[in-house]
């Protein structure tokens, strides 16, 4: 009993914040510059009242025009972005997409690892026989994290959501993962407040770091430079182990489709090990950092170029935020 990805869809709000939009509010940086060395463009922005399930119900019913939601047997929701601390969002995006009631569906709080996960967890499920068609959802507004005078961070994360089918398959689509974890970390991206720890401060004070970068414990906060030097640690030697895993060599892999975290550090990963570049996939100009929604919208984006029945060899790495990073082998032979 196998598994294989057989459609990907995904969505992005409606609301677009440009470099040129953010020249206006930061007038010292120079976005020409961000730009060329982070090829980022612009990002999609959720309203104020919309929500990482909101924006999930848009990828799915997408999804839905092509797909037949009454074969979904179980529904995996990655999101760091939940509407309630409880319920789960999975329980309540199961009853709008009025889903039948005898599958099984949960959340779980992962970022740019986030889909690769989710796809192990899906093929764990598959080949275990408690499924035959999942449904992946990832959808993530960290938008709503930042604070507004956050320069670095409102530059880098957009926001987005995606709806995968995972299904059985008679051949073997979603081979082995590997993973990682060092907790240890766990401060380098974090919103310190609002938790059962610390609870949300109102009076919570300002803290200034870097040029233009403002943020409170109440906000997201990430130190570059430490989440740059623990991707580039580890990621190169855990790529080296997840081919072992799959007993293929390095070259004969034909995309590698990493998180697309920003194009500096991404091509600074794809020198290191040495991969071609028309085999290295970056495309973030349009969209930025989606968090756990990267790599299935480069995954979508990329399946559209490849050739009905013409088997493509694909490598997903995923890694950030917890720390946490994880991998996995997938071929597909058409577009998602």
């Amino acid at each position: 009993m196998h598994a294989h990805i057989s459609a990907i869809e995904y969505y992005l709000p409606e609301v677009v914040l440009t470099n040129s939009d953010l020249q206006k509010e930061f007038t010292d940086y120079d976005f020409s510059n961000f730009e060329s060395k982070v090829g980022i463009k612009k990002r999609h922005i959720v309203r104020e009242e919309e929500t990482a399930l909101d924006i999930a119900l848009r990828a799915c019913e997408k999804l839905f025009k092509r797909v037949n939601k009454d074969d979904i047997d179980y529904l995996l929701f990655c999101t760091q972005s939940p509407d309630y601390l409880l319920p789960t969002s999975a329980c309540i995006l199961q009853d709008k997409l009025k889903l039948k009631k005898e599958i099984g569906a949960f959340d779980f709080n992962l970022g740019c690892s986030g889909y690769t996960y989710g796809l192990s967890l899906a093929k764990a499920l598959i080949v275990s026989n408690q499924a035959r068609n999942v449904l992946l959802v990832t959808s993530e507004t960290y938008s709503k994290y930042i604070h507004p005078k956050d320069r670095s961070n409102r530059s880098i994360f957009g926001d987005a959501s995606s709806a995968t089918i995972i299904s059985i398959s008679e051949t073997d689509d979603i081979g082995d993962f590997c993973f990682g974890t060092n907790g240890s970390g766990f401060d380098k991206l974090i919103i310190k407040n609002g938790g059962a720890r610390n609870k949300f401060d109102k009076l919570a004070r300002e803290i200034e770091f870097g040029t233009d970068n403002i943020y409170t414990d109440n906000h997201l906060y990430m130190n570059g430079p430490e989440v740059f030097n623990f991707t580039t640690d580890v990621i190169p030697e855990f790529v080296n182990k997840l081919l072992m895993k799959n007993k293929i060599e390095l070259e004969q892999i034909d995309q590698y489709i990493f998180h697309q975290a920003n194009k500096f550090m991404l091509n600074f990963l794809r020198q290191k090990l040495g991969i071609q570049t028309d085999k290295f996939y970056i495309d973030i100009a349009e969209v930025g950092n989606t968090v756990c929604n990267t790599i299935p919208i480069a995954l979508k984006e990329y399946s559209k170029k490849v050739k009905m029945n013409t088997y493509q060899k694909v490598m997903l790495v995923g890694f950030g935020v917890g720390l946490s990073w994880c991998g996995g082998l997938i071929k597909i032979n058409n577009p998602l």
